[in-house]
């Protein structure tokens, strides 16, 4: 019977192989070969699950008959034999103990672990299973091991249930949605929820899906220069909650009511990392944009002006936001195709936040009666003041 050896001994290799006389193997068998207990141990293991009745059964013998303390140093070491592993695994007489070195060892095969795991009675070990994420995610047979074990207890359950919904149902959830926007014909949608990096359950890519407009070949990405770089980080929990509050005080200020749906998609917007809510920002609707604007990540902000569906209207509104950053109002300041509206730059001139340098460009354009009112605006830097009414004095005529 062909196998994986482990020892680099020859004389294993030779057991193993079936290439040894039949005297060393019978003697192999009887645990009466000089070897040592690791090698010993694998070739023992590999006779008891042989065809040869003769050596399956000394071996068996000779494997029940190996010291406790030696085996368990075995079972511990960490380049023991994987077969040896696998053996023992599937042992339910074996001591507690040595089942928990076999669970814990990074060289078990998780078809091992899986096989203990539908079988065991154990509910202890089946928790010792649940507590290695790693293994749950990489091989998530385990999972189902244990989900079916009826001597499962209620907390190796729970740990499995959850890492099966983070990392497997919600990849499927959103598979499954992306394949039902393709078939309905909404193609930027399926394309961004494809895209995502932020694990979204299909509760979550079903209600954003709704607010994306456009497609992957509609954006221009060119404006993300390396400024932006430092800007791509994962915010810590506290720091996406009071996101949240700021977002929410914001648009309270401006609305009587904020529906519970909306507040709802606040958050779900807000617990995407920054990557998605910057494709968020270049490729949703005016809902999406709305929200987005008021992210105190540059990086996202600017990428709802970069959205190529915008309107002058928006941009109007945006220009004049006191919470907006600056970056965000120097790009609409720049924009040639923005500069030419008139109500859009008259908002940069009245934004305290518009950057000195814009808004001084911008009050050349200003018609008299703005520049007037800009001169009795104490919201505005002194600075704007006074230039305005140079400008007015000029225009006068007047030194």
């Amino acid at each position: 019977m062909g196998s994986e050896i482990g020892s680099s001994n020859p004389v294993v290799a030779a057991i193993v192989n079936g290439t040894a006389p039949r005297a060393a193997q019978v003697a192999a068998s009887r645990g009466i070969l000089p070897l040592a207990q690791g090698d010993l141990l694998e070739v023992l293991v590999h006779l008891a699950q042989g065809d040869d009745v003769e050596l399956r059964e000394n071996a068996k013998k000779s494997i029940g008959e190996q010291d406790a303390g030696a085996l368990a140093e075995t079972i511990r070491s960490t380049d023991v034999a994987v077969s040896i592993l696998s053996y023992f695994a599937s042992d339910a007489a074996l001591p507690v103990g040595l089942h928990e070195a076999i669970l814990t060892n990074a060289r078990t095969p998780p078809d091992a672990i899986s096989k203990f795991a539908r079988t065991t009675q154990n509910g202890a070990l089946l928790e010792l299973i649940s507590l290695n994420q790693q293994l749950l995610i990489q091989n998530p047979s385990v999972i189902e091991a244990i989900v079916s074990n009826p001597h499962r207890t209620a907390d190796a359950e729970r740990r499995v249930t959850e890492v099966r919904r983070e990392f497997f149902e919600k990849e499927r959830g959103a598979k499954q949605v992306a394949d039902e926007l393709r078939a309905r014909g909404q193609e930027a949608a399926a394309e961004f929820i494809e895209s995502s990096e932020s694990n979204l359950s299909a509760e979550d890519a079903r209600l954003l899906a709704q607010h994306i407009e456009v497609m992957d070949r509609e954006t221009d990405d060119s404006w993300l220069g390396l400024e932006f770089i430092e800007e791509i980080y994962e915010e810590p929990d506290d720091q996406r909650k009071a996101t949240v509050e700021k977002i929410i005080a914001e648009l309270t200020n401006e609305e009587e009511e904020i529906p519970g749906e909306r507040i709802s998609m606040i958050n779900r917007i807000m617990h995407m990392g920054v990557k998605d809510r910057v494709k968020l920002g270049m490729k949703g609707d005016r809902e999406a944009r709305n929200i987005l604007i008021r992210d105190p990540n540059r990086l996202v902000s600017a990428a709802v002006v970069n959205n190529p569906r915008i309107t002058e209207q928006e941009v109007e509104l945006i220009a004049g936001m006191r919470a907006v950053s600056e970056d965000v109002l120097r790009l609409i300041a720049m924009n040639r195709h923005w500069a030419r509206t008139y109500n859009i730059m008259h908002a940069l001139a009245k934004n305290p936040r518009t950057p000195m340098a814009n808004t001084m460009n911008i009050l050349t354009r200003l018609q008299h009666r703005d520049l007037v009112s800009l001169t009795k605006n104490r919201n505005v830097p002194d600075a704007v003041r006074r230039q305005a009414t140079r400008l007015i004095a000029m225009r006068a005529g007047k030194s």
